[in-house]
């Protein structure tokens, strides 16, 4: 019977030495005492840090299973269930103090299609020149423009599919914008707020950057 071969450790660091960050040993009797604490004061901020993330992410996933479990608790009310754990819900507290917001938000980019549809609505603006709305094509052309990083802003074109045109190549340009668009990936949120005293909700921010001292 073959005896399973133990995991390979790491070398040991040995006693009176510490390893730099080149990987490099080097005798502690060498080591400035500011480098010492410092490394010291960063270690001890790291390791809080890890504890708070650990903790954070605990909290996310509490606060989504929780919102997830309640929504489909409220849901068989009426007999109904519902399917996945994905659609934006706002919860708030009884006394109105605190609100919770469940939130999906979708990165969305288009593909190849958006061209053909662009050139679509070109045609459909060449035509239209003399007769169309001034609001109306300022709305189309403005819908096209890029950010300032280069990027074809998704919503300004999506809201073009709320125009009511009867033309046949403007309701091919809709269909070929419907089916351009590439769902790129997910992020989700869970933001808390509590009420101030003039009745506003403001954020529990969990932002260390937004975090007053």
């Amino acid at each position: 019977m073959n005896k399973e071969t133990p995991p390979m450790q790491a070398n040991p660091i040995p006693e009176g030495y510490r390893q730099d960050a080149k990987g490099h040993l080097v005798p502690e009797k060498h080591i400035k005492e500011i480098d010492k604490l410092r490394d010291e004061l960063v270690q001890e901020l790291a390791e809080r840090a890890q504890d708070l993330h650990k903790r954070m992410a605990d909290f996310k996933r509490h606060a989504f299973d929780s919102i997830a479990a309640f929504v489909s608790l409220s849901a068989e009310q009426y007999r109904v269930h519902i399917g996945g754990k994905k659609g934006n819900v706002t919860l708030v507290a009884y006394d109105g103090q605190y609100k919770v917001i469940r939130q999906f938000q979708e990165t969305i980019k288009f593909d190849e299609r958006l061209l053909a549809a662009k050139a679509l609505i070109d045609q459909c603006l060449a035509e239209w020149t003399e007769g169309a709305r001034t609001e109306i094509r300022t709305i189309i052309n403005d819908a096209f423009r890029v950010d300032q990083q280069g990027n074809i802003r998704t919503g300004q074109v999506l809201q073009l599919k709320r125009l009511e045109i009867d033309d046949p190549r403007w309701q091919e340009a809709m269909r070929a914008i419907g089916e351009a668009v590439q769902v790129m990936g997910s992020k989700s949120y869970v933001r808390v707020y509590q009420r101030d005293k003039d009745g506003a909700y403001q954020p529990i921010t969990l932002d260390l950057s937004a975090v007053a001292l």
